[in-house]
C-alpha cells in the first residue's frame, strides 16, 4: 500500500471518528494510532525496529519515543489527563500529541524520561491524589512544544 493510500485512510479515520462522536456522543479509540502516525510524519520519525519494547517511534540519533495522545473536545474545560506511562519500555523521550475535536493534530510536546519519572513520582507522593496519569497542563508546563499547527516543526530534539 502506498503512502498516499495510508494518508487517505488516516484522513477518513479522522472524519469517521468525528462524525461518530457527533452522532453518538461516544469516542472511537483511534487517537493513539492517529497520534503515532502524525508524530512520525510531522517530526520525521520512524517506526521502531522489532523487539524494541515500549517504543512507538525512533529517530536516527538514538532517540526512542513513547507517544501519548489526548483528544481535546472542549478547550474551556480543564483537567484533561494523559494515560498511564510505560516506564518498563526502552524509551528516552515522551511525546504528547494533542488532537482537536476533528481528530487533527494541533500541538506536539516532548519531555525527557527523567522529567516524566520525576513528575509521576511527585504525583504518586501527593496524598491528595490517587496514583494516576499526568495532566495535559502539567505536561505542557514541564515539556516543550516541538510542533504546532501554525508554525510547524519547532525545536524537536
Amino acid at each position: 500500500m502506498s503512502v498516499y493510500q495510508v494518508e487517505k485512510l488516516m484522513e477518513e479515520t479522522r472524519r469517521v471518528a468525528a462524525e461518530f462522536r457527533k452522532a453518538t456522543g461516544q469516542t472511537l479509540p483511534v487517537g493513539p494510532e492517529l497520534a503515532r502516525y502524525d508524530a512520525n510524519r510531522l517530526l520525521n520519525l520512524e517506526s521502531p525496529p522489532d523487539g524494541l519494547s515500549g517504543v512507538d517511534a525512533v529517530s536516527g540519533d538514538d532517540l526512542r519515543y513513547q507517544i501519548k495522545n489526548r483528544v481535546v473536545f472542549d478547550d474551556s474545560k480543564g483537567g484533561h489527563r494523559i494515560g498511564q506511562l510505560n516506564f518498563h519500555g526502552d524509551w528516552n523521550v515522551l511525546l504528547l500529541v494533542l488532537l482537536d475535536e476533528q481528530y487533527n493534530t494541533v500541538e506536539i510536546y516532548q519531555m525527557d524520561r527523567e522529567t516524566a519519572v520525576e513528575a509521576v513520582d511527585e504525583l504518586n507522593n501527593d496524598t491528595r491524589k490517587k496514583r494516576g496519569p499526568m495532566s495535559v497542563a502539567k505536561f505542557k508546563a514541564l515539556g516543550s512544544l516541538v510542533w504546532d499547527i501554525d508554525q510547524g516543526l519547532l525545536n524537536a530534539t
